[in-house]
């Protein structure tokens, strides 16, 4: 079904964000839609409709000291299609205490059908309600040690720029924002209007990933030009037959060096990538896009639909059609 009115997005405010994350966001989801259409003189449709909650609704003062509006009180918020939580920008103990009160809301909101996603030490936010729990999250580098003491139940991956774990997804800090937003933007408007809003807003989308951040939560940092150059051959070539042998000779080493250089740089085989890449791409086109089981298993370089199934359901324990049911955003 198409979108018959813009996503509802609540982005949190408290005193002590970090301002230039919350205007960014708002920025970014604001103009989606709005900005490309007026360059080329198109009729302007609004993709979402973005509020600033606070508790209480009362205004927020930013860490660099900023006054904000918010648009609305976060205890009248019943139910949005993405949430987001911004950096923090202060004292991460002082403002998770402070605003332990937004905790209720935060649990009661992930309890609906939403999307939450935190950018850097916004997922403190998370992890204190208890919300990442057993799950992937990734935080800036330089709150890494903090998290890990802090919340141990948490697999956090903090040399990703961005993590998602079901409907959770997290964001590494700084720059990384914005990979999380030009994914969440394609996530609910697909590719096309991503890329417009890369394009207008001047933001490089092929910093998290080489293939415009599809596999934005497979990249981890390596110095090994090799390994990448076959990733990048991977992710562009993912809906073609793919064999570790014909890999290894576009690099000029044999198969056992390629496997044995990939596990050394990224934990993985080159096979193991190869399946990880077209799941990621699969789930995308299961949240985005109204396609067959089938033609999504060939889209994705897949023929034997049962394998394609098979390791689907091993990657994300949820059968292709399960997850569909469950993330997918052509409905609203």
């Amino acid at each position: 079904m198409p979108q018959t009115k813009p996503y509802e997005v609540i982005i949190l405010g408290f005193d002590g964000v970090l301002g230039s994350v919350l205007s960014g966001a708002l920025d970014l989801f604001s103009f989606t839609g709005v900005s490309w259409q007026r360059f080329l003189d198109l009729e302007v449709k609004p993709k979402f409709k973005v509020q600033i909650a606070s508790l209480g609704g009362v205004d927020i003062t930013a860490s660099n000291r900023l006054v904000i509006q918010a648009h609305c009180d976060i205890t009248t918020v019943s139910k949005c299609d993405l949430l987001l939580i911004p950096t923090i920008g202060d004292s991460i103990d002082k403002v998770l205490k402070q605003n332990a009160k937004l905790l209720p809301h935060l649990q009661r909101l992930a309890a609906t059908e939403a999307d939450i996603a935190s950018n850097c030490s916004g997922a403190f936010f998370l992890a204190e309600a208890g919300l990442l729990d057993g799950k992937t999250a990734t935080t800036h580098w330089g709150y890494a040690d903090k998290f890990k003491s802090d919340y141990p139940l948490v697999d956090l991956q903090d040399n990703q720029f961005v993590t998602q774990s079901g409907n959770i997804f997290c964001a590494a800090g700084g720059s990384a924002f914005y990979d999380l937003a030009l994914l969440l933007i394609e996530r609910y408007c697909g590719r096309e209007v991503s890329t417009q809003v890369a394009k207008t807003q001047i933001i490089d989308s092929k910093r998290g990933s080489q293939n415009s951040y599809t596999n934005v939560t497979l990249h981890k940092p390596h110095g090994d030009t090799l390994v990448k150059q076959v990733q990048e051959y991977i992710e562009n070539n993912f809906d073609q037959p793919l064999q570790v042998s014909d890999l290894a000779t576009i690099v000029n080493v044999t198969p056992r060096t390629l496997n044995r250089r990939f596990q050394t740089s990224i934990d993985m085989r080159p096979i193991e990538y190869i399946q990880a890449v077209r799941i990621e791409q699969a789930k995308r086109l299961l949240e985005s896009q109204a396609v067959t089981i089938k033609s999504l298993a060939y889209q994705v370089g897949y023929s034997d639909l049962s394998s394609f199934t098979r390791l689907f359901k091993r990657a994300t324990e949820l059968t292709p059609k399960e997850y569909r049911d469950k993330f997918s955003r052509l409905a609203i």
